[in-house]
């Protein structure tokens, strides 16, 4: 069975817990019409300036996200310190662009650690390496509002980038010394390869920052976006974004720890506008595909200006809730299945190795009958169950499956057929059978 080597930070509660909640929250909640709106519509400094002056999020209830997230099944949180923009959530000392300088006056991020820990949930820190308002972050051609070349020639008069890179340094310093044991680290972004100025270690002085992070919390998982692919220790887990891989994650041929970050549609801040959700249906199905490749997911909310999850937010939480309500088990403590069982069609395995026991999702409801092919079904399969309501399936070996049809065994006869209702549950969007195997 596949197994990735052990990591620096400890991955052990996070290949378990599986299921994870991002929050994208910041000033372009008001535009609402993408998180990069700053960039995507060129909008200057003293434009976005409004933003700020009138952010006010006034029904801000973190007690509620942190409910909607435990209801939803979800183990942990990621919410954005700081994003692009470089608006802090929380009360820093390094800068005055902070939520406690705006109407609404308070600390956003404490609060937030503080209802989701109480929830049981563990905490996680996304923090932008990119900041289009710091003073001596260098404007480039690529990444940013500024795109005419006399205005970023003007704009970087002056600046330093290792004075941000210090300001970047000790706001790392601040969000893993003053809210306790932070769980996961989720730096986001570097771009060396877009061009001569596109930043990557450098710009960052990614070794020092990965050296400060595990003298702080040697235990924290760290994600892979410093532009260090090859140094050891530097990374412990990748993040594919906004697309599923074909197959559990590889670095160098060997099988890592991943988790899929994705959206309930196109982006990761409030978009007011946007129809393109995802039904209940997809986003299980996301998971539980994460899942059965080895992986984790971590799906995306992006609060409204006046600080709530939107309807639409709350209504997928709830549906992926209700399954996971009764299909827990085949998420939590989950992984891919050994390579001997076969895949029935139409269906994905995940596989819980400390019970011994196979969950086979069916994607697509069949009549009847579900065939299982291959000598390891044959040979381990002792009990299987509905899992929405632990009601038994009946299972028939390939002699049983040939007696009842009177007619003789063929090369491709499945070795274990098992018997379903001809209705698929009405209680389960995408139905689970729970398989007991032989040692």
């Amino acid at each position: 069975m596949l197994q990735p080597e052990p990591t620096v930070g400890d991955t052990s509660w996070f290949t378990r817990d599986r299921f994870g909640l991002f929050i994208h929250w910041g000033l372009y909640a008001l535009p609402a019409r993408h998180e990069w709106v700053k960039h995507k519509e060129e909008i200057p400094d003293e434009v976005y300036e409004k933003y700020f002056k009138y952010f006010d999020p006034d029904l801000y209830d973190p007690g509620l996200w942190a409910d909607a997230a435990a209801g939803a099944g979800m183990k942990y949180f990621v919410v954005t310190t700081k994003h692009h923009e470089g608006f802090c959530l929380w009360d820093s000392k390094l800068t005055e662009y902070k939520a406690t300088n705006t109407p609404y006056g308070k600390d956003l991020l404490r609060p937030m650690v503080d209802a989701f820990r109480s929830r049981d949930l563990r905490v996680g820190f996304y923090h932008s390496l990119i900041d289009w308002h710091h003073p001596h972050y260098l404007v480039d051609p690529y990444i940013g509002p500024y795109r005419n070349a006399e205005d970023r020639a003007a704009m970087n008069e002056g600046r330093d980038q290792m004075k941000y890179a210090d300001y970047l340094h000790g706001q790392t310093r601040e969000l893993l010394t003053e809210f306790g044991d932070v769980d996961i680290l989720w730096y986001d972004f570097s771009y060396p390869q877009r061009g001569p100025e596109g930043k990557g270690r450098d710009a960052w002085r990614s070794d020092e920052l990965v050296k400060l992070v595990r003298e702080l919390r040697p235990n924290i998982i760290l994600n892979d976006r410093l532009d260090l692919p090859d140094t050891p220790g530097a990374w412990d887990m990748k993040t594919p974004e906004q697309f599923q891989p074909r197959r559990w994650v590889h670095v160098d041929g060997k099988p890592v720890v991943w988790e899929a970050c994705q959206t309930f549609s196109g982006s990761w801040g409030y978009h007011r506008d946007e129809a393109s959700w995802k039904s209940v249906e997809q986003l299980l199905l996301m998971l539980i595909d994460s899942v059965s490749k080895g992986g984790n997911l971590l799906l995306n909310v992006g609060p409204t200006g006046r600080g709530e999850f939107d309807e639409r937010a709350l209504d997928r939480l709830s549906g992926m809730g209700a399954w996971m309500k009764r299909h827990g088990r085949s998420i939590y403590g989950c992984t891919q299945a050994p390579a001997e069982f076969a895949c029935p069609q139409d269906c994905r395995l995940t596989y819980n190795p400390t019970t011994r026991r196979m969950y086979i999702h069916v994607l697509a409801w069949p009549f009847r009958h579900l065939h299982l092919y291959g000598q390891a079904w044959a040979d381990r399969v002792e009990y299987c169950q509905l899992l929405n309501d632990a009601s038994e399936v009946r299972a028939k070996g390939l002699e049983q499956w040939q007696e009842n049809l009177g007619g003789e065994a063929g090369e491709d006869e499945p070795s274990v057929t098992l018997s379903l209702p001809i209705r698929k549950p009405d209680n389960a969007t995408i139905p689970v059978i729970e398989v007991f195997l032989k040692e």
